[in-house]
């Protein structure tokens, strides 16, 4: 049975649409675990394929193996106080914040700037896959908390949106 990371990306919106919190399918050459909310780690398989893909907000591992649990980590706030109705934009998974689609462009978004729903605010770069963070409200950006190329964690706040 062969898998394109297509059929995985697919896989992985389906899984992350629903309440299932662990899935897990294995072949005689390819094996991958899916489970949400939680660190994993990748250790080859060998006679593995060479795609391991962590995607929203489930993370895929090529092996299994015992994962301890996350707690959502809510980046410290300096400066600004945050606001009631501000809505924050999280991170569904472990990786590195890019604010622009490549060195030297502009970012895709800067404070003041206002945002639609699904549009791309950022670039979360994990395991050597670009996975785009789409802002799930319309409004405007009043605040963001990480700086390009940080390293963040799941459930961590990247940006404040102001939905008004």
């Amino acid at each position: 049975m062969a898998i394109n990371l297509q059929e995985i990306q697919e896989l992985l919106s389906t899984i992350g649409q629903t309440n299932v919190t662990e899935f897990e399918l294995k072949t005689d050459d390819f094996e991958l675990r899916v489970s949400k909310g939680t660190v994993v780690t990748a250790a080859p398989l060998v006679a593995s394929p060479e795609v391991i893909v962590q995607a929203n907000p489930a993370a895929v591992v090529a092996q299994t193996t015992t994962t301890p649990e996350v707690t959502p980590v809510e980046a410290p706030t300096t400066g600004a106080t945050i606001d009631d109705k501000w809505v924050p934009i999280t991170s569904p998974m472990v990786g590195t914040f890019y604010r622009s689609p490549a060195p030297g462009e502009s970012p895709f978004v800067a404070i003041g700037d206002r945002v639609g729903n699904g549009q791309t605010v950022c670039i979360i770069e994990a395991m050597k896959l670009m996975n785009e963070i789409e802002a799930e409200i319309s409004g405007e950006v009043v605040k963001i908390v990480v700086e390009d190329g940080e390293p963040i964690e799941f459930g961590q706040t990247l940006m404040w949106i102001n939905p008004a």
